[in-house]
């Protein structure tokens, strides 16, 4: 059975979820630096959702937020490892290299929140892009 208190406390923090249209739609690349200004406001508004999601959840092993799960839909990401390690701004992020190494681990994601699964990630990333919704 599933909890469906867990995923309406994300909505109701603005973590648009499963289901929601957005979710299946190509985020729209910035044009650099043209486009700097509205990058800008919207990595704000992915730091002050993280900080609503942080003060009622407390995600121990880190929090990654793209801006479509705020209902945004633009090529904008917030990655915030654990620990007091700086957070990573992707924007128009892009997976170049993968490694052949995989790293399978359990893993969820705030838009699908009552979900959990077995990730295999790349156990190392090349050339500083990320998937933003990994």
């Amino acid at each position: 059975m599933i909890d469906v208190r867990r995923s309406q406390q994300m909505r109701d923090l603005g973590v648009v979820q499963r289901g929601a249209g957005i979710l299946a739609e190509p985020a729209r690349a910035f044009g650099l630096p043209a486009e700097r200004n509205e990058a800008e406001r919207i990595t704000d508004e992915l730091f002050a959702a993280m900080e609503r999601i942080g003060q009622v959840h407390p995600f121990a092993k880190g929090m990654g937020l793209a801006a479509t799960q705020i209902g945004i839909g633009r090529a904008a990401a917030v990655v915030q490892p654990p620990g007091d390690a700086p957070a990573s701004v992707l924007l128009n992020p892009r997976i170049t290299i993968r490694s052949d190494e995989m790293d399978e681990q359990y893993e969820g994601c705030l838009s699908f929140f009552d979900v959990r699964g077995l990730v295999p990630p790349p156990a190392e990333d090349h050339g500083g892009d990320h998937d933003p919704d990994r």
